[in-house]
């Protein structure tokens, strides 16, 4: 299968670009996002005569999507899905050259933590009164989290698509040579296991850390410990004493990394785990997907687990991607159709678990519930036990990927012993307050 989502690669990339060129002019061509688009009763009607929706994405080469448009197409034969290809790291900065350029596609298919501020700029079709009518659609179906994501000033502007929590992934081999019976589930054994796998001498480490993506990674201690990012107002909240106390456990962690892959990136990364240099290796239930396509050789090596409980419990984050329509559709009911036609519970569990290297997870409860999620892949397991304490980590302000900017950039100082992680959080609260107060 091809890159899902946007978390196979950093998805700090696709936030960044959403602010990145000028969203301020971003208004959409005309204003279809008022809450008149897809006014009526009853289910939205097929058009007459032949008519094209163009969806961008960067999952149209993958076989299962190309399913799903063909069988689409079948059904709604004055229909023709036309892919507007893009790459999983530009695809916001792409969507929003075009919204800019007044050439937006009908639909696309987006990191779901850039829904509310592509909706805060008038990009998006309000999408309330399709659901109303939709015998599909259910709005009270979606996973609150996920919901949260594509919910700005109370409507909603995207259907979730797939998603993830956070999880950890372990070598079981290098587990069994350091002596460690099982996965860590505190804090303290996770701290244990890193010491005991990391054998300088070997190129072995216990875990790895990115100072380009340091504030992502961070985010899970941060929750676990009982500390969030912003409050009501804008309020900074990520360098409180909780915050703080994640900040020294995280950043303690740098020694029992791999100096070589300190600089790098997450997906980079993956080598270093799949090479058996890393014991331990935080990611979305997308890398399950990841090791068995791209490195079967080291099947039965590897496990999953929740990530540790801190102080507050457990925490994760969450991820996923949305279908949106673009404000200026000329087709909006059509567009609509293929939107719904891709949420049906059916065509979600497809996408995320069914198919042969699928191991995302549906942002739909009852699939999530469902015994067939299991037994399709037993893998996610666990991650679907993660989303019951999944944590949104997007901030409705489109000013927050600046602040997570000074976030890496000051707990990557940190790691490299530059400055302490408290002096690393309070850096970049001073930073913060100046960017919301712009």
């Amino acid at each position: 299968m091809g890159v899902r989502t946007v978390s196979k690669l950093p998805r700090i990339i696709a936030a960044l670009a959403v602010t990145g060129i000028a969203l301020a002019s971003c208004s959409s061509p005309d204003d279809s996002s008022k809450t008149d688009v897809g006014a009526g009763k009853g289910p939205v009607k097929d058009p007459t005569s032949p008519v094209s929706v163009t969806f961008s994405s960067w999952v149209g080469g993958d076989p299962t999507m190309k399913k799903l448009a063909a069988e689409f197409h079948k059904s709604h034969p004055n229909i023709t899905i036309r892919f507007q290809n893009v790459s999983a790291d530009n695809a916001s900065q792409k969507l929003t050259t075009q919204i800019a350029g007044g050439d937006p596609p009908d639909v696309a298919y987006i990191d779901a933590s850039a829904t509310s501020d592509f909706a805060s700029r008038q990009s998006l079709v309000n999408l309330d009164n399709y659901i109303r009518r939709s015998k599909v659609v259910k709005a009270a179906d979606y996973v609150p989290a996920f919901k949260d994501f594509v919910t700005y000033d109370k409507h909603l502007w995207g259907l979730p698509i797939d998603g993830e929590s956070t999880g950890l992934f372990y070598r079981t081999d290098l587990f069994e040579q350091a002596g460690i019976p099982a996965p860590p589930k505190t804090w303290d054994e996770f701290l244990s296991a890193a010491q005991k796998l990391t054998v300088p001498a070997r190129k072995q480490y216990g875990y790895e850390v990115f100072a380009p993506e340091a504030a992502y990674y961070w985010y899970p201690w941060l929750y676990q410990a009982g500390g969030d990012l912003l409050g009501k107002g804008n309020k900074i909240l990520f360098n409180s004493p909780q915050a703080k106390k994640a900040a020294n456990f995280y950043v303690g962690l740098a020694k029992y990394s791999p100096p070589d892959y300190l600089n790098s990136n997450s997906y980079d990364g993956r080598v270093a785990f799949a090479q058996g240099q890393v014991g331990m290796y935080m990611a979305g239930s997308w890398f399950a997907g990841t090791l068995n396509s791209e490195y079967p050789k080291i099947a039965g090596k590897w496990a999953a687990a929740p990530l540790p409980n801190g102080p507050a419990g457990c925490k994760t984050t969450i991820a996923g991607d949305s279908l949106v329509m673009l404000a200026g559709t000329k087709q909006a009911d059509a567009a609509w159709l293929w939107m719904e036609y891709l949420s049906t519970p059916d065509n979600v569990a497809l996408w995320t678990y069914k198919s042969a290297n699928g191991t995302e997870l549906p942002p739909l409860t009852p699939l999530l519930d469902s015994p067939d999620l299991v037994k399709e892949k037993p893998i996610l397991k666990g991650f679907a036990e993660l989303m019951k304490c999944g944590v949104s980590s997007n901030v409705p302000t489109p000013k927050f990927p600046r602040v997570e900017q000074e976030l890496n950039k000051e707990l990557g100082k940190a790691f490299y012993g530059n400055q302490t992680a408290e002096q690393a959080l309070d850096n970049a609260a001073k930073a913060a307050e100046t960017i919301l107060e712009q």
